[in-house]
């Protein structure tokens, strides 16, 4: 899979001298926290898109915030590009080393500070794993509800960076929607406060521009959570359905009878015989497609809940429906669905993960035009949908071995996000436009737009130091790309419902 190459606007060159630069690294970290030499250095040279690889100039890893302000005041000040990291587990490239930058790693930076259980918060440091809030919050009978399906590994700094979601987001909201206040340090080291542990802060809204903006404007220290009490109760339905069309109009038939279920996710054939191999959750392989809807809450409440969910998954034609006995059998449908993309990769040599979000009503629209773009370009691909917020995740699966599989990967893959755009959604839903994305930007964003968000960078990060050529293009990049702004168009989907 070829990385977009840089445009000579968005290449920049350290003005400092590279032993000098180790020297003034040196003076401010621990001896074992900097890495220069390359075979030290090839270990980070890509994140979880590991189609796209660069060896980094050098490593950082600070062990605490001062270490990270010096390291950030001497590169902004030898004019030195910078990427941070967390994990690694990113899937669009967005930690992607620059070749002449320095990659500031925050593993180190692993502390649970504090947890308050009365006014359900924790201060945590960026590199916590996303996991080990909930696990340090259980004896408090609290967690952390976002759940990406990496959350064993990735990062809470990462999924910050990211707006990250899961599978519980339809209920309980993004990364945004569940964080309180950050500590942030700009390129040139100043430390700010931004959010508050109160319902609401004066002044912008910084805590939301930050969030989600990919390590472009600053990198985050320190992240003050909400935490939630753990449910009563939880329990699954499971819908199988002979039509995949049918599913995704069940998915709005739900949203639309007033229900709001902690989760509701979708997965096709492709994508579940893959997942029982692998998983063994106990699904119908018969299926054409899907649904896992979740209720959590009182008892009462969730006994309710599953009633109506499972009436409106029968008016829509669902061929079985079973409903999890315990909380082994729930945790088995879940374990399912988010091993989804490991269980792709068992069976595939490659395999392209898309992510992009659409208006729910569309879904059936949606799902019909995957599957013509699956014949166009003679590839197979497994849905799996975090169906009832519309973040879908097709799985492009190709062997880049053979032909010419690998360009049409990442063309069916554009595909699907420019139709994404077209029907009124996104090209992200949670894994961000790293490098990966960067020219459907010039399709769903106007030049106007393009202009605001790089006054909104410069406002931070003047000399455009913090992981250069991601998230948002130069308009020099969509002019010379062709890239057309369609947002929202419809000449190359004639048949696109009107509502």
């Amino acid at each position: 899979m070829g990385m977009p190459e840089l445009l000579s606007s968005e290449t920049l060159l350290p003005q400092i001298a590279h032993a000098d630069l180790v020297a003034q690294l040196t003076a401010v970290l621990p001896p074992a926290s900097l890495l220069h030499e390359r075979e030290d250095l090839k270990p980070f040279e890509c994140d979880g898109m590991t189609a796209y690889q660069r060896v980094p100039l050098m490593v950082a890893l600070p062990e605490d915030e001062d270490q990270v302000r010096s390291v950030l005041r001497i590169c902004h000040k030898g004019r030195v590009p910078v990427v941070f990291r967390g994990a690694g587990t990113g899937l669009s490239g967005g930690a992607l080393p620059y070749a002449q930058g320095l990659l500031l790693v925050m593993a180190k930076m692993k502390k649970i500070i504090h947890i308050d259980p009365v006014a359900r918060m924790a201060r945590v440091q960026p590199g916590v794993r996303n996991a080990a809030i909930s696990e340090a919050t259980a004896p408090y009978g609290l967690y952390y509800a976002p759940d990406p399906s990496s959350q064993i590994a990735c990062s809470i700094g990462g999924n910050v960076a990211e707006n990250s979601g899961g599978v519980h987001c339809l209920k309980y909201g993004l990364t945004v929607h569940n964080i309180l206040k950050l500590r942030f340090v700009t390129i040139k080291g100043e430390l700010l406060e931004i959010g508050s542990e109160g319902l609401d802060s004066p002044g912008y809204d910084l805590l939301a521009l930050v969030t989600g903006s990919e390590g472009m404007l600053g990198v985050v220290t320190e992240i003050t959570v909400k935490l939630l009490p753990k449910p009563e109760k939880a329990q699954v339905v499971l819908a199988a359905f002979d039509d995949i069309v049918k599913a995704g109009r069940a998915v709005a038939d739900v949203i639309g009878a007033g229900i709001i279920p902690a989760g509701l996710e979708m997965m096709d054939k492709k994508a579940t015989a893959a997942v029982e191999q692998f998983v063994h959750a106990g699904y119908p392989l018969d299926a054409a497609a899907i649904l896992l809807c979740e209720s959590d809450g009182t008892a009462e409440e969730v006994a309710d809940e599953i009633e109506r969910v499972k009436e409106v998954m029968k008016k829509a034609g669902a061929t079985e429906i079973r409903t999890s006995r315990d909380e082994t059998e729930r945790l088995k449908f879940w374990a399912g669905r988010k091993a989804a993309f490991p269980a792709v990769g068992r069976i595939m040599p490659d395999y392209y993960c898309m992510d992009g979000t659409i208006p729910k009503k569309q879904l059936p629209y949606v799902l019909k035009r995957i599957d013509e773009l699956s014949e166009k370009f003679n590839l197979q691909c497994a849905n799996v949908f975090h169906a009832g917020d519309g973040n879908l995740h097709p799985l492009i699966m190709f062997d880049a071995n053979e032909g010419d599989q690998n360009e049409r990967a990442e063309a069916y893959g554009a595909a699907i996000l420019e139709l994404c755009v077209a029907v009124g959604g996104t090209i992200t839903g949670e894994h961000g436009v790293g490098i990966e994305k960067i020219n459907q930007m010039c399709v769903q964003f106007s030049t106007n737009e393009l202009k605001t968000f790089h006054a909104v960078k410069k406002a931070f990060d003047e000399y455009g130091l913090l992981n250069p050529g991601k998230a948002v293009p130069t308009l020099q990049r969509c002019a010379e790309g062709g890239k057309m702004h369609v947002h929202r168009g419809q000449e190359k989907f004639p048949d696109l419902p009107r509502f």
